[in-house]
């Protein structure tokens, strides 16, 4: 997460993963513990067998996704209490779900929840657009909405791990405002329930609430999630994700 304005190229200063853009003093980085294990760049496509379902998901949350989304990014967290996720890529062709790639990542440090507040280091469970992106770098050729800053930038009294999280990122649209930058702060639902979270860049642990994966699977998923098919992601811990 980061606070900013909502003119793209001019977001504001840093903060982290879905803190409160106003409380400076609880400002960190998206996963500041460092007892997780690095995650690998994985990314290998895989022969499996298309399905009707996005598999391991339960009714409830298959009902969520949208009719017209052709690609999914589902992320399966190890445990409710887990800092440790597989990110996987779907996409629909015809009827059939296809997995694409996958990779190991990270959620937040204190896993997950159904109502995320501010502060709580879960990251949300449920089924949300994926609309804008951005990030310190340029524009690595993706059909989404791109806004380049140096205003991304994580700061440097932050350890070093952390300094390329931001490098690259795309907004997930968990109370925020679809169509602005990710570091818009405009909250729909309120400041207390959090927001500014993202899938961004790897550092090896947990974050504050956002997704990260390696730099590769990040790429990837930049050249290759398309508006036109509406991309969403589909996030919580295995058991709730079964419901």
């Amino acid at each position: 997460m980061r606070p900013g304005g909502v003119r793209r190229g001019a977001a504001g200063w840093a903060a982290a993963c879905a803190l409160l853009l106003t409380v400076l003093p609880a400002l960190s980085a998206c996963g500041a513990d460092r007892t997780g294990t690095r995650a690998g760049s994985g990314g290998a496509a895989r022969a499996t067998a298309a399905s009707a379902r996005i598999p391991d998901v339960g009714d409830r949350w298959q009902s969520r996704i949208p009719a017209d989304s052709r690609q999914v990014v589902a992320v399966y967290g190890d445990d409710e209490d887990s800092a440790r996720a597989t990110v996987v890529l779907y996409a629909k062709r015809g009827r059939l779900w296809e997995r694409v790639r996958d990779w190991r990542g990270h959620n937040g440090k204190n896993g997950w929840t159904p109502d995320h507040h501010v502060g709580d280091e879960r990251s949300p469970v449920g089924v949300f657009t994926l609309s804008d992106a951005g990030g310190v770098l340029a524009d690595p050729g993706t059909r989404l909405p791109y806004t380049r800053s140096d205003d991304f930038a994580a700061p440097r009294w932050w350890e070093r791990s952390h300094w390329h999280d931001f490098d690259y990122v795309i907004a997930i649209d968990y109370n925020r405002v679809p169509g602005n930058p990710p570091d818009d702060p405009e909250r729909p639902a309120g400041e207390e329930k959090g927001g500014g979270i993202w899938l961004h860049l790897d550092h090896g642990s947990g974050t504050s609430a956002c997704v990260s994966m390696p730099r590769p699977a990040m790429e990837y998923l930049l050249r290759t999630l398309d508006p036109a098919r509406h991309p969403v992601v589909l996030m919580g811990d295995r058991a709730a994700l079964k419901a």
